[in-house]
């Protein structure tokens, strides 16, 4: 494994039926949130969407801007739900 792949950093952003995935190079020590500031420039044909994200995550844990990113860390991208998953639940129960 080569110096430019143990410093990465992956980040990821789905919606419904479709996700996008970048692997960036040299992120590890980066923070949270100077990534998804750099995020545009890599990633021109993702929607805009992914970078306004209502939160982020490493590996499915809540993270804030300030936290330091290490090398293999998957930075996910979290967007608001459509729908309250309990209101969709109780409604197809309802009927």
């Amino acid at each position: 494994m080569d110096d430019a792949t143990t410093d990465s950093v992956e980040v990821i952003y789905a919606e419904a039926g479709r996700a996008w995935r970048i692997n960036v190079p040299d992120a590890a020590g980066a923070s949270a949130g100077a990534l998804l500031q750099r995020l545009p420039g890599m990633a021109p044909g993702w929607p805009e969407a992914a970078f306004k994200p209502v939160a982020v995550a490493v590996f499915g844990r809540e993270i804030g801007p300030d936290t330091v990113l290490r090398a293999g860390d998957r930075l996910e991208l979290l967007r608001a739900l459509p729908t309250d998953p309990k209101l969709a639940r109780r409604a197809r129960a309802g009927r």
